[in-house]
């Protein structure tokens, strides 16, 4: 089987998370999709439950499975209490799906700081590296080269401005956001009052110039 590997603090999941799934199932002929809710080291906010994050990966899951069974939540990095690094996941699904082809699906953005994630060098041993990069930033800086050339990193275009953090900002300040997550997602983040009282949170203004995957 063919899995492929979409990690994220999906503080909240959004419409860019759903259509990259969707996407990248049909484009690179994928048996299933792992959603591995992190925590992600590199991460500055910190502001929601795991089990918030967790509920609202599985809804996202749902989401994606509406247009056929191919999808699965993993609360394995959470089980950790403590920061996850993406080889230490990696590792751990080769034990589970020993036979099986592994392919790590990953935004431009977290794909810059490569370098500086735990041991990047083992991770071509135990998957396939696909990249989507946004169109207008394709041109202006070449994305570790060296290691595309050596290792074979797979670069797609994949143009979706959306962020959880834009989402996160809206919320709190009282923005419609409906338009930018799953419905079922929406629902869940009213219904829960996520978001409303963020210490750190912006104006609409700003949040709209945010751009995350």
């Amino acid at each position: 089987m063919h899995l492929a590997v979409l990690g994220a603090s999906f503080d909240p999941p959004h419409n860019g998370h759903l259509a990259l799934s969707l996407f990248a199932r049909e484009l690179l002929c994928l048996d299933r999709i792992i959603i591995s809710v992190s925590n992600n080291p590199f991460k500055q906010y910190r502001g929601t439950a795991d089990e918030h994050r967790m509920c609202m990966a599985m809804l996202l899951s749902r989401e994606i499975n509406r247009t056929g069974l191919c999808s699965e939540v993993s609360g394995w990095e959470l089980e950790k209490k403590q920061p996850s690094y993406t080889v230490d996941l990696l590792r751990y699904l080769h034990l589970l799906y020993p036979t099986d082809k592994l392919t790590l699906l990953v935004g431009e953005d977290s794909f810059r700081d490569f370098s500086s994630w735990k041991e990047p060098d083992a991770l071509f041993s135990l998957c396939d590296i696909v990249v989507f990069s946004r169109a207008s930033t394709q041109q202006r800086m070449p994305l570790h080269e060296t290691i595309r050339e050596k290792r074979g990193v797979k670069m797609i275009e994949f143009t979706f401005p959306i962020s959880s953090t834009r989402i996160r900002d809206f919320a709190a300040a009282g923005v419609p956001f409906s338009h930018l997550v799953p419905l079922s997602v929406h629902s869940y983040i009213v219904e829960h009052g996520l978001y409303r009282n963020r210490s750190d949170s912006v104006t609409s203004t700003q949040a709209l110039k945010r751009q995350e995957f």
